[in-house]
């Protein structure tokens, strides 16, 4: 294992291990209201760590070729599931969501898996295809059809934050493939109005851009989240709380262990903490870059580049929603935000990530 290697690992497992001790942080007084159990949240985390433990074992030890070979196979399935997910009967409702597959008292959210099944099958074309790519008809249209079904199909659930991290990792491959600007912007043009149109539909979208734009004017309805966030990074200053002093996590802040877990590491650990935080997440994606830019095999290379891309985009888009600088989006901070699927598909993708870097030994 190469210094990039060690450095991608040693960096998610720190965030692994922040992520177990926040949620339990973040959930224990929830959970133990809810269900009696304090510890209940952090059981089913711990579950699902050693599930993606498993996951990125088994994807370290997968030979590359196998894996470009069936990246379309594994496309279409996650499809597929992405269809059943929204059958009544065969996909579970919650929240006015329908995103999960349940079975055996756990859920399977299949646009987690998706979005990372895409990354490999664009690999895998543009890698095949590479001369193509200029070309708009051949080139083109079938990559950026598969993008537009799994974006639509996760919009359909309804999920707008993970429909539009594909929709960008789709086409940062394909600008790192030798598409063309213009093709691309024709792309992004296109895809401007459904987007748009998708909030219009959703009068809860609107509410959210209206609560981005100025929480304070809402502060006990559609701004109370985003408000509450503020307070609770607000009160960490510099050197925080301290660690389980967290006051907003005591029912003011909704979805503190899952989409605003970086408020309470705000409020408890301070400005350092966050900041700490972040900077595991810079070297990771700064190193997981340079494993892509040091891959000679271009499906290699272009995977690893697309898994790096969804993580940075994801941490933005959470940071960003935490801090009031982006519109409320329903996006985990990797590694760290409770979340089963969200979990264990991020560990297999650092899994491939350490698969596919050794060709760079």
């Amino acid at each position: 294992m190469n210094n990039n290697s060690k450095v991608v690992l040693v960096t998610m497992s720190m965030l692994l291990m922040i992520g177990i001790v926040m949620i339990y942080s973040s959930s224990a007084v929830y959970a133990f209201s809810r269900t009696g159990d304090s510890l209940y949240f952090v059981k089913r985390h711990l579950a699902c760590l050693s599930v993606g433990t498993i996951a990125a074992i088994l994807c370290m030890l997968v030979p590359v070729r196998a894996i470009a070979g069936n990246a379309k196979w594994i496309m279409l399935f996650l499809i597929l599931l992405l269809i059943l997910v929204l059958v009544p009967g065969i996909g579970s409702q919650a929240g006015g969501a329908r995103r999960w597959i349940r079975f055996f008292g756990f859920g399977i959210q299949p646009s987690e898996l998706a979005k990372f099944a895409l990354v490999l099958y664009l690999a895998d074309l543009t890698a095949r295809k590479k001369y193509l790519m200029t070309n708009f008809k051949y080139g083109i249209v079938p990559p950026v059809l598969i993008i537009s079904v799994t974006s639509v199909l996760i919009l359909m659930e309804p999920d707008m934050g993970t429909a539009v991290a594909v929709l960008f990792a789709g086409i940062t491959l394909l600008f790192v493939s030798g598409v063309r600007l213009k093709h691309l912007f024709c792309i992004a043009i296109s895809a401007l109005p459904v987007m748009c149109l998708a909030v219009l539909m959703e009068p809860y979208r609107v509410r959210r851009i209206l609560a981005f734009v100025n929480p304070w004017a809402d502060a006990k309805g559609t701004g109370f989240q985003l408000v509450q966030s503020f307070i609770a990074l607000g009160s960490g200053g510099f050197f925080g709380a301290g660690l389980g002093e967290s006051r907003q996590k005591l029912f003011y802040l909704p979805a503190s262990h899952t989409d605003f877990i970086f408020s309470i590491i705000g409020e408890e650990l301070g400005f350092l903490g966050t900041f700490a935080v972040l900077t595991l997440f810079a070297l990771f994606i700064w190193f997981s870059l340079r494993i892509a830019f040091k891959l000679h095999d271009t499906f290699s290379s272009r995977a690893v580049m697309g898994i790096g891309v969804i993580i940075a985009f994801e941490v933005i888009v959470n940071v960003g929603v935490s801090t009031g600088m982006l519109p409320t989006k329903g996006l985990p901070l990797p590694f760290i935000s409770y979340g089963g699927s969200s979990l264990i598909s991020h560990m297999a993708a650092c899994g491939l990530i350490l698969n596919l870097a050794r060709e760079a030994e």
